[in-house]
């Protein structure tokens, strides 16, 4: 797959979702916690490839500097962002209480 070969912010995140993936099955969670914890994860990688798709887009049509080309690279970067709040969110929502519980 290019994105993991090619794309260090792809991997980054897939690396996390890895890690986090085994946790998500051994939380003593309900199965829909689990689903919106796993559907965060996708939703990360998901936005990263169209965030990846428009960097990728932008840079063919030129590598000159312009104000769109920067806002839409900036847009794509941001949507990456809240795409990594929600999923840390809904993490640390679903798994603080559980945590408590051992304490």
């Amino acid at each position: 797959m290019f994105a993991v070969r090619e794309e260090s912010a792809f991997r980054q995140e897939l690396t996390l979702s890895l890690i986090l993936t085994p946790i998500g099955f051994w939380a003593p969670v309900t199965p829909f916690e689990r689903a919106l914890m796993f559907a965060t994860l996708l939703l990360v990688l998901v936005v990263e490839l169209l965030n990846s798709s428009v960097e990728a887009a932008i840079d063919r049509i030129s590598f000159e500097q312009h104000d769109l080309s920067k806002r839409a690279k900036d847009f794509g970067s941001a949507a990456v962002f809240l795409a990594l709040v929600i999923a840390a969110v809904v993490w640390a929502t679903v798994l603080l209480p559980v945590v408590r519980r051992f304490i």
